[in-house]
């Protein structure tokens, strides 16, 4: 690893004050980059998650998914944990902290809204960052497309039953415009342009043309990280300096839940003896989350200024600061897994 590499963690809480306190100073701005956006999903942080992914796209070769099949012990890991085990988790750590650590302190209003956002979180796993977190750790690219494309096929249909029946609701209407704008974005075009890519290269200078662009958009992938951060700490820093005790009651049971699904998904794949590079996407998969969607949900169900819709933001808030640490954590232990 270089210099820079190595003091990511540095650099990213670096970018998180550059966010706060752009947020603060440059409103306006910040407020006109925040409504560049399609179906919920904003659009100058879908260019630099984009930046971020193709690399990673780069490394597919399409005959390696179909082995994917004759390998299904990573798939069935992520959809267990992603389907049976983190919404029910979620909604019981929501129940724990806002009904019982944090009783008295809050309205039992707000309360009942904290714990719903929570719920949406707990039922939109990822889609866009998790190719990021598996470059991150060198995953299997082809594998974790699939893990990706088999996750979403699933939302469609079980993210509005499981979301209704946590939420004690008669109906959630699934916003199929987010859902449908970020699989496009994020998995059929960069996926559609490092194929082409690949091949082009390919014919031309072989398997060393495609590592040597590959080695030159590597800074530009971590600029894009660090750059999304920046963006998604501006977008909330008057949420964030306007309710810092409320930000952290929310955090709490959030973080609690981030890193006991990473622990649950991570002993399970050693459990099932998964390599490494299956492993730790799988892992990472189910503890980060499809913050678009939810958000979208959240206001849909309880409008903008709800505690719901609060409770989501704080999930973006939360999430790459969490899953950088656990890609720390994961590339420390690969020596626990084969391969």
């Amino acid at each position: 690893m270089g210099t820079f590499e190595r003091f990511l963690s540095l650099w990213v809480a670096l970018a998180i004050a550059a966010g706060v306190m752009l947020g603060s100073v440059a409103k306006d701005l910040v407020a006109d980059i925040a409504k560049l956006e399609v179906a919920h999903i904003n659009l100058p942080v879908a260019v630099l998650i984009w930046v971020m992914i193709y690399p990673m796209m780069l490394a597919i070769e399409p005959s390696c998914i179909a082995d994917v099949g004759r390998r299904p012990k990573g798939l069935v890991l992520t959809l267990v944990v992603n389907w049976l085990i983190k919404p029910f988790t979620m909604a019981a750590l929501g129940a724990l902290f806002f009904r019982v650590v944090f009783a008295g302190l809050l309205p039992e209003a707000d309360a009942t809204q904290y714990m719903a956002g929570m719920i949406l979180l707990g039922v939109a796993p990822c889609t866009a960052m998790v190719f990021v977190w598996s470059q991150l750790t060198k995953g299997d690219a082809a594998y974790t497309l699939v893990q990706v494309t088999v996750n979403d096929l699933v939302m469609i249909v079980a993210f509005a039953p499981i979301a209704a029946f946590l939420l004690g609701v008669s109906d959630v209407i699934v916003p199929w415009p987010t859902l449908l704008v970020s699989v496009v974005l994020f998995v059929v075009v960069p996926l559609v342009a490092g194929v082409l890519t690949r091949k082009r290269l390919l014919r031309r200078g072989g398997a060393a043309a495609v590592s040597a662009l590959t080695a030159t958009l590597k800074p530009w992938s971590i600029t894009g990280l660090l750059a999304t951060v920046v963006l998604l700490f501006a977008f909330q820093a008057e949420t964030l300096l306007a309710q810092p005790e409320r930000v952290a009651m929310i955090a709490a049971p959030l973080l609690l839940q981030s890193y006991g699904i990473f622990a649950i998904a991570y002993a399970g794949a050693k459990w099932l003896r998964l390599p490494f590079d299956i492993a730790a996407p799988a892992a990472l998969i189910g503890t980060s989350n499809f913050f678009e969607l939810a958000v979208a949900v959240a206001i849909g169900l309880f409008g903008l200024s709800s505690g719901a819709a609060l409770a989501t933001v704080v999930g973006v808030l939360i999430e790459v600061p969490v899953m950088l640490s656990l890609v720390w954590f994961a590339n420390r232990t690969k020596h626990w897994f084969p391969g």
